[in-house]
């Protein structure tokens, strides 16, 4: 335990330049709090505790603003980076060496049963505001952009932007350029197809005009 504990420690360094000596983290890093909170949480949960294991969650919840469900399984040096608003769901597995920062959800899509949340590899980075959402995997060494939208599998060494989130580069070579400005919106494809649709009838009410089909003329 005592092991472990300090791994916890010594990961916060290695990725926290703000990080200044271990009576600072031990005290101040809600991320190490709600990791070692989980680990008790979850030591009840798998043993059927599940009422007590729900209030060290929420009791955790409300100390440092990240909750984790008692029944999501946690790999080694996990780092929550501020972590406020981190939501990660029951069914969720995350490996070794996961960096996840705040305002990230690792979620559900419905109330269906089983398996819901995501998978998350080894060496994995998602960023700030993130929703990884469904039971797929997200492979390891992957990056997940601010702010998107995970909806599928993201294969491994890859990084993934956008809503939904798609894959821009996979083993260090670019997939596809993001344009932030010319992202598609559905309301301006819908009434550019409207317009187009109306030249096409104006077009035709003149020409039908013009060769005297009785329109406008009885």
């Amino acid at each position: 335990m005592f092991r472990r504990m300090k791994s916890d420690i010594e990961t916060i360094f290695e990725n926290d330049p703000a990080a200044r000596s271990v009576f600072e983290v031990v005290l101040t890093y809600s991320g190490l709090h709600a990791i070692w909170a989980h680990r008790i949480a979850h030591w009840l949960f798998v043993r059927r505790w599940y009422t007590v294991a729900r209030m060290i969650s929420q009791l955790s919840r409300f100390f440092t603003g990240i909750e984790i469900h008692p029944g999501a399984t946690i790999g080694n040096r996990l780092f929550i980076d501020h972590g406020m608003g981190v939501v990660i769901g029951e069914t969720c597995e995350i490996g070794d060496d996961v960096v996840i920062y705040q305002g990230v959800t690792l979620g559900g899509t419905g109330k269906e049963k089983g398996k819901r949340h995501p998978t998350i590899g080894n060496n994995v980075v998602v960023s700030s505001g993130a929703k990884v959402l469904g039971s797929f995997k997200v492979g390891d060494n992957a990056i997940i952009g601010a702010n998107s939208v995970v909806l599928r599998e993201v294969p491994p060494n890859s990084t993934v932007v956008g809503i939904p989130g798609r894959v821009v580069k996979q083993d260090g070579k670019r997939i596809d350029r993001l344009n932030h400005t010319q992202l598609p919106d559905p309301v301006i494809d819908l009434c550019s197809n409207m317009q187009r649709r109306i030249d096409q009838l104006e077009e035709e009410l003149a020409r039908l005009k013009q060769e005297g089909v009785g329109i406008g003329n009885d």
